[in-house]
């Protein structure tokens, strides 16, 4: 009898552990809250594929960084002040990671996490849309683009090329767009696609492998027996009044797995980070790759004709709301840089949000729990959910299987903050 696979969280990186463990035989059922009609972080996502973000969201600088947003309301960043035990206990834990130290181990395990999801998009055998042309770093002022000269060492050091380039040859690299800039860093291994085409085909390849969907379904219940050593397996979960039976159990649900998570006994600290994005399906010009508006923080991607903006990271808790100011600075900003756009624009555009599960050290959570013998955690991706999910997919379905990672997982291991 084939393994029975029950994953939480038909996200991006749910479905992609789902094909990957269907692809060697397993017997799959995804169980999502939602609708199958859903919108979340996996859809209006900016669609990058980026080995190039190697360093950590808790690094050296960032508080500062952080404190210093926090004073303007159309900043990149904003914390909802409230009194939340388990937001001020992510904040110290952010604090702390924040060093140099554990940015520097991060980085090749994010670099190698990163170069192996691009290797799976390009041999999934899935239409993907992957439009292989790099991403550019955009710096408004020179000081920016001294700093992201400065990391464009660190990349090469690391073995991931980089290109410092002025304003006329980054205007070279990309001609169709005109761009207001001081220069920018070329990282010819960044990708981009459009998630929704992507989300699209893996749930046609699922369907067709025979993976058993359950949306508009959550776990109501569940029964574990104990094992040698004091650990313990999951034999059977409850959606209602139906029971399925099942061999291995992933936690794939965003986030919304910190509250699964705990249900098993799992700490595994998280914030929701909520991000907009605003998609033009006309735009007055269309640029050829993707790019980083480096001081904005903003992300703007070609999508099928379409030109998505994105950007913010408001920890506000699991609240989709839009606030409507917050959209005006992404707007704003957007055409400091691209100055043939006008702010009316986007005056019929609906903004979309998603929440994005951060953790407080900036690595996602991949492994299996300590004390279960068959529960594994696969969230906590922040920014680099639809990035990292190929990867993350390949490597739960392996370790279902009994097979050693091909990226050394103790930084993400889902029992760090026991």
């Amino acid at each position: 009898m084939s393994t029975r696979v029950v994953i939480l969280g038909a996200g991006v990186v749910g479905l992609c552990t789902a094909l990957y463990c269907a692809r060697r035989g397993m017997s799959v059922t995804v169980i999502e809250k939602k609708p199958r009609a859903r919108d979340g972080c996996s859809f209006g996502n900016a669609g990058m594929v980026v080995p190039s973000h190697f360093i950590p969201l808790a690094a050296p600088g960032m508080m500062r960084l952080g404190l210093k947003w926090m004073l303007n309301p159309e900043s990149p960043f904003y914390i909802k002040p409230r009194l939340d035990p388990s937001l001020l206990a992510w904040g110290l834990r952010f604090w702390r990671a924040s060093t140099q130290k554990r940015a520097d181990a991060a980085g090749p395990v994010l670099r190698d996490l990163g170069l192996l999801s691009r290797r799976c998009f390009e041999e999934c055998g899935l239409d993907t849309g992957l439009v292989k042309r790099g991403l550019l770093m955009l710096c408004k002022e020179p000081r920016a683009l001294e700093d992201e000269a400065r990391f464009a060492e660190k990349s090469r050091a690391l073995g991931m090329p980089a290109q410092v380039l002025d304003a006329k040859a980054t205007a070279t690299l990309d001609p169709a767009v005109t761009l207001d800039v001081a220069g920018s860093v070329h990282f010819p291994l960044d990708c981009h696609l459009a998630p929704g085409r992507f989300i699209a085909a893996l749930e046609k390849e699922l369907e067709f492998l025979g993976v058993n969907f359950r949306f508009d379904t959550e776990i109501t219940g569940w029964s574990a027996r104990a094992l040698a050593g004091g650990r313990r397996e999951i034999f059977r979960v409850f959606c209602g009044d139906d029971e399925l039976p099942m061999d291995e159990l992933v936690m794939a649900a965003g986030v919304w797995s910190a509250d699964s998570a705990r249900e098993f006994g799992l700490r595994i600290p998280m914030q929701a980070g909520k991000g907009y994005s605003l998609t033009l399906e006309k735009p007055r010009q269309l640029p050829s790759l993707c790019a980083i508006c480096t001081e904005a923080r903003l992300a703007v991607t070609p999508m099928d004709g379409a030109l998505r903006v994105g950007g913010t990271m408001e920890l506000a808790g699991v609240d989709e709301s839009i606030t409507r100011r917050r959209v005006r600075g992404i707007i704003r900003e957007f055409t400091r840089y691209y100055p043939a756009f006008h702010e009316d624009d986007f005056s019929s555009v609906t903004p979309w949000s998603g929440l994005r599960p951060v953790s407080p050290d900036g690595m996602p959570y991949i492994g299996r729990a300590r004390e279960w013998a068959n529960l594994t955690v696969a969230t906590g991706h922040a920014m680099m959910g639809l990035s990292l999910a190929p990867a993350t997919g390949m490597i739960v379905a392996g370790l279902l299987a009994g097979e050693e990672p091909p990226v050394p997982l103790d930084l993400m291991s889902p029992d760090r903050f026991r």
